[in-house]
């Protein structure tokens, strides 16, 4: 068995970005067994994103990923004994890059990953300042990608990307996300505190 820092590097093999995702989402499934736990297995998710993403040509120093991390709930997060808010909140969970917002209102036009996760679908935003209501966490992200995570068929949290070129996502990425957060979710224990 590979170390698993080594889950991150791409074979000279990987040459397209739906091979990219195979090998991505083929590691993810190694590197959780026998792991349930969610704290962990975000936060091996993120990292391993990061890494082989930014390890790829089409990323990388042409297009670099800047952050890949998760916002959950509010319930899923351990607190303080204050009263739930109003309105549900997004609390930033694992993550790899530069500190982030802390938390995000979940109101539809709140943002990439309020939409994405009121919606429960996937949102590829090819220039951040362009979309309405946008929240720049980070100054140099100009396109972002936010995949909802939905466990039972609640929305619990969101994955979300950014990159520091315009367009740095589409399609292929779209599918090959959703996809990680498939396998992510089906290897993963998300106890919902009510």
């Amino acid at each position: 068995m590979l170390p698993h820092a080594d889950s991150s590097h791409l074979p000279p093999d990987v040459q397209t970005k739906p091979q990219l995702y195979a090998h991505i989402n083929e590691q993810l499934v190694a590197l959780l067994e026998g792991q349930r736990n969610w704290a962990t297995n975000l936060s091996n998710a993120a990292s391993l994103l990061y890494w082989s993403l930014n390890a790829f040509p089409s990323f990388g120093s042409t297009k670099p990923v800047n952050w890949t991390g998760f916002y959950l709930l509010s319930p899923l997060l351990p607190s303080s004994s204050s009263p739930r808010p109003p309105t549900p909140l997004l609390l930033l969970g694992p993550f790899h890059g530069r500190p982030a917002c802390q938390s995000i209102r979940v109101i539809p036009g709140a943002g990439v990953c309020a939409d994405a996760f009121t919606s429960a679908r996937t949102v590829v935003v090819p220039d951040v300042d362009a979309y309405p209501g946008h929240i720049a966490c980070d100054g140099d992200t100009k396109s972002e990608v936010v995949v909802p995570i939905v466990v039972g068929g609640r929305a619990m949290g969101v994955l979300d990307l950014d990159c520091e070129a315009l367009e740095g996502f589409g399609e292929e990425d779209r599918e090959g996300l959703e996809e990680f957060v498939r396998v992510l979710v089906e290897a993963t224990d998300f106890e919902v505190l009510d």
